[in-house]
C-alpha cells in the first residue's frame, strides 16, 4: 500500500496536469512553503510515484494520426519464447503500449502510425518478431477521450 497523504495526491495531481511547475509554483498550489514541498516532491520520484515528467506530443500534428489496436494471439507460453517476444516488440518505436491479456487475445498492443500503408510496414516488422498464432488490428475512427491522469480521488478510498 502506500502512504500518500493530502498533500502527496495534490503533489502527485498538480503535476499531472502541468510537469513544468516550478517548485515555488507547486508549493502554493498545493498550500505548502517551497522546502517542505519540494521534500514531498523529492521522496515521491525517489519512492518510485512519479515515473517521469515528460511533454505529451501531439501525434496528429507530428504526423502520426492513426492508431491501431493489435490483438494478438501465440501457441507458445514459455518463457524464452515471451522474453523473445517481448524484448522484439518493445524495440518496434510505434508501439506506445503493450499489454499481456487474459480471455481470448494473449496480447493488446496500442500503435500509432502515418497511415494504412505505415500500418503495413508496422505488421510486416511485427510477425519478424516471433512466431505467433494470429494477429488481428481494429483501426481507431475517433478517439472521444484520452487522459494521462490518474484518478488520485479513488486513492485510500477502497471500493466503491
Amino acid at each position: 500500500m502506500n502512504n500518500l497523504d493530502k498533500f502527496d495526491l495534490a503533489i502527485l495531481g498538480a503535476l499531472q496536469l502541468d510537469g513544468t511547475l516550478s517548485v515555488a509554483d507547486l508549493a502554493e498550489k498545493v498550500g505548502l512553503t517551497t522546502t517542505p514541498c519540494w521534500k514531498r516532491l523529492k521522496r515521491l520520484e525517489d519512492e518510485g510515484y512519479i515515473d517521469g515528467r515528460v511533454a505529451l506530443v501531439n501525434r496528429r500534428q507530428t504526423g502520426l494520426p492513426v492508431t491501431v489496436f493489435v490483438s494478438v494471439r501465440t501457441s507458445q507460453h514459455d518463457e524464452k519464447w515471451l522474453l523473445k517476444f517481448a524484448a522484439g516488440v518493445a524495440a518496434l518505436p510505434e508501439v506506445q503500449e503493450f499489454h499481456r491479456m487474459s480471455g481470448d487475445v494473449d496480447y493488446l498492443l496500442k500503435v500509432v502510425t502515418t497511415d494504412i500503408e505505415g500500418y503495413d510496414r508496422f505488421y510486416k516488422k511485427l510477425i519478424k518478431v516471433a512466431n505467433l498464432t494470429g494477429v488481428s488490428s481494429a483501426f481507431s475512427m475517433e478517439q472521444i477521450k484520452y487522459t494521462t491522469t490518474l484518478p488520485l480521488h479513488l486513492v485510500g478510498a477502497g471500493a466503491a
